[in-house]
């Protein structure tokens, strides 16, 4: 069985790929936790409402760019590739 380097090289990229998208549970995670602290925060202090809502979505707004990056580069090594 004769495997070329271009074939190697699309192989791994593919599992690159893949463990790019990894980086998809981080935020996930970290957007649900934020989510219930926030809604937690409102429910002890319903005054606070527009305080907490801004600061939690800012948060969830950076935390899911970490996110992003990863579909990006995963994207990159699809279709893209330039390692070819």
């Amino acid at each position: 069985m004769n495997i070329t380097n271009e074939g190697l090289i699309l192989a791994c990229s593919a599992v690159g790929a893949g463990l790019a998208m990894i980086a998809g549970i981080g935020p996930g995670v970290g957007q649900g936790i934020a989510a219930g602290h926030g809604a937690a925060a409102v429910g002890r202090n319903p005054g606070a409402k527009s305080d907490v809502t801004s600061t939690m979505i800012l948060g969830q707004a950076i935390a899911e760019t970490t996110g992003l990056y990863g579909l990006v580069v995963a994207l990159i090594l699809l279709f893209a590739n330039p390692l070819v």
